[in-house]
């Protein structure tokens, strides 16, 4: 008889839902994380008042009603709508594309200019099959959108020319004809009040908890614990790398705080030239809409990732597809060892599909329990 049902390594949020709804079921659980806080990227620092994303911005959106339940039952979310702006070269314009973009650029005023300068311009490229990300935006949306507000951006975000990166990075980029700034359509969105800690210590409430404890350093050790362990860390790393290293676009985040009460007037500000290092600044206290008399900003750097560096943004090319399959393989064949989380899945996942994820997975297990 094993001390746990359950190890479950990482307290983000993956590991952090899969803990509460087991615990529900009466299992007993262990939560490990090397770093020295719970929430993974969604982590919250309080800086004199102002919950810092530490990890880079994290506003929670989602169209699925029970998801939003799920969030709302552990802290109450605000009413914040992402309406980001973006600066090329000291002239600003508003997020998503639409008409007030569109009428910053040209100065239309009727959705049928603003499309009618759109397909003038894709006319003149005459692109029939886009061989790369480039041709594929400016298919899309023509030469000035592309040229002020999605090249610098991208190629800083993937530290490749645009011309380098394949096709389907970009399978569609919204036009909205209307003049509306709400950067997401889903129905339901917003900050936790009080910030992301507060849903996490409410997912972990009632649960042990191990900080600074990284699994590989005691793997024998904290795998001989439970029954069952659920792991939501680099599947690569789990299986000693044995079909080469799955490669990431990472993230370096500098951190100020300022002696002033409003540095930009929005939570995000895009950096679109590729002159300025970073993609873009944060100011924190705008996602609880803060009146505190100082302001915290933080410029986000993308970087290339290498091993011993926080892993963001999975590269899903050809040859990475291929090893993580390998990978995937490999973990469907264990019998109590289960995987999830946006590293483990080797995806991109928006914070209500980890949960939803998380709890699809959950249930799985409960049901073969």
């Amino acid at each position: 008889m094993k001390e746990y049902d359950l190890l479950i390594i990482g307290a983000g949020l993956f590991g952090s839902v899969f803990a509460h709804e087991a615990c529900k079921a009466g299992k007993k659980i262990l939560v490990i994380d090397k770093r020295s806080h719970k929430g993974g990227n969604v982590y919250c620092e309080n800086v004199e008042g102002i919950n810092v994303h530490k990890y880079g911005p994290h506003i929670f959106h989602t169209n699925d009603k029970k998801i939003w339940e799920y969030v709302n039952s552990f802290v109450e979310f605000n009413r914040f709508t992402l309406s980001p702006v973006a600066m090329y070269k000291d002239e600003l314009y508003n997020l998503p594309f639409n008409m007030n973009t569109f009428s910053q650029l040209w100065k239309v005023r009727t959705p049928q200019e603003a499309k009618d300068k759109i397909q003038e311009q894709i006319a003149a490229l005459n692109i029939e099959e886009p061989k790369n990300l480039e041709e594929q935006a400016l298919s899309l949306v023509g030469t000035d959108i592309y040229e002020k507000l999605i090249k610098g951006y991208t190629e800083k975000q993937w530290g490749r020319k645009a011309t380098e990166l394949p096709a389907f990075i970009i399978k569609r980029l919204p036009v909205r004809f209307t003049y509306d700034n709400n950067y997401f359509n889903d129905k339901y969105q917003g900050i936790p009040i009080g910030g992301y800690n507060k849903l996490i210590d409410g997912l972990l409430e009632g649960i042990e908890v191990r900080l600074d404890t990284d699994f590989f350093e005691s793997r024998e050790e904290l795998t001989a614990l439970a029954e069952t362990i659920v792991f939501t860390g680099q599947l690569d790393r789990f299986y000693d790398y044995r079909f080469g290293k799955l490669e990431y676009r990472s993230l370096t985040f500098e951190h100020q705080h300022l002696p002033i009460s409003n540095y930009q007037g929005s939570a995000l500000v895009n950096y679109t030239e590729k002159e300025i290092p970073y993609t873009r600044i944060i100011e924190h206290k705008h996602f609880e809409f803060g009146t505190q008399p100082t302001t915290v900003i933080t410029k986000e750097f993308p970087s290339e990732w290498e091993p011993g560096v926080e892993p963001y943004y999975p590269i899903n090319d050809e040859r990475n597809s291929v090893a993580f399959k390998k990978y995937s393989d490999l973990a469907e064949k264990e019998t109590n060892i289960l995987f999830g989380g946006r590293l483990a899945e080797y995806r991109y996942y928006d914070m209500h599909q980890v949960i939803g994820a998380a709890l699809t997975a959950v249930n799985k297990y409960k049901g073969n329990k």
